[in-house]
C-alpha cells in the first residue's frame, strides 16, 4: 500500500473512531495525526511537538497532543512505548514492531520482524494474528563491550 493510500485509509479509521464514540473531528486532531504519520520512527512528545511546530499548519498545546494520542492508541493507530524511563510512541497502522532495548544504556533499535512474523504464525494455531509488538531486553554491543573489559580488569 503506497503511503496516500496508507494516509487515507489512516484518517477513514480515525474518522469512524471518532464517530463511534461521538467525540469532535477538529482539525488539530487531524494535523497531529498528519504529523505523526510523517515520522518514520519512534517519537516522543517533544518530537511530535517540533514536528508540529515546523508545519506550522496549527499551534496545538501539549494537553491537546497528550489527548489526541490517548484517543489514537485506543484507535490502534499508535502504540505507546515505554523503555524504562524513556516514554515513546510510533504509528502502528498495520505494522508490526520488535525491538531490542538494551539494559545498560537505554538504546534502543527496531528488528526485522519477517522471521518473527512467520515464526508466530506457524507455532500459534487457532488464532488470528492482526499485530503484534516484542521487546528483547539485553546489552547492545558497545556495553557488552565495557562489561567484558570490566570483567577483564576485575580478574
Amino acid at each position: 500500500m503506497n503511503s496516500a493510500k496508507v494516509e487515507e485509509t489512516v484518517r477513514q479509521a480515525f474518522s469512524d473512531y471518532l464517530k463511534e464514540n461521538k467525540l469532535r473531528r477538529t482539525p488539530e486532531r487531524y494535523a497531529i495525526l498528519e504529523a505523526i504519520y510523517s515520522i518514520e520512527d519512534s517519537f516522543s512528545i517533544e518530537d511530535l511537538l517540533m514536528q508540529m511546530e515546523q508545519g506550522k499548519k496549527f499551534r496545538v498545546s501539549r494537553a491537546t497532543v497528550y489527548n489526541t494520542l490517548t484517543l489514537l492508541t485506543n484507535a490502534n493507530l499508535v502504540i505507546h512505548h515505554q523503555f524504562g524511563a524513556i516514554s515513546k510512541y510510533e504509528k502502528c497502522f498495520k505494522k508490526e514492531i520488535g525491538y531490542t532495548v538494551c539494559t545498560q544504556c537505554g538504546r534502543v533499535t527496531a528488528m526485522n520482524n519477517v522471521l518473527i512474523e512467520e515464526n508466530i504464525k506457524a507455532n500459534i494455531k487457532k488464532f488470528h494474528l492482526t499485530h503484534y509488538s516484542l521487546y528483547v531486553y539485553g546489552l547492545c554491543s558497545k556495553c557488552h563491550r565495557t562489561v567484558k573489559r570490566r570483567r577483564q580488569k576485575a580478574k
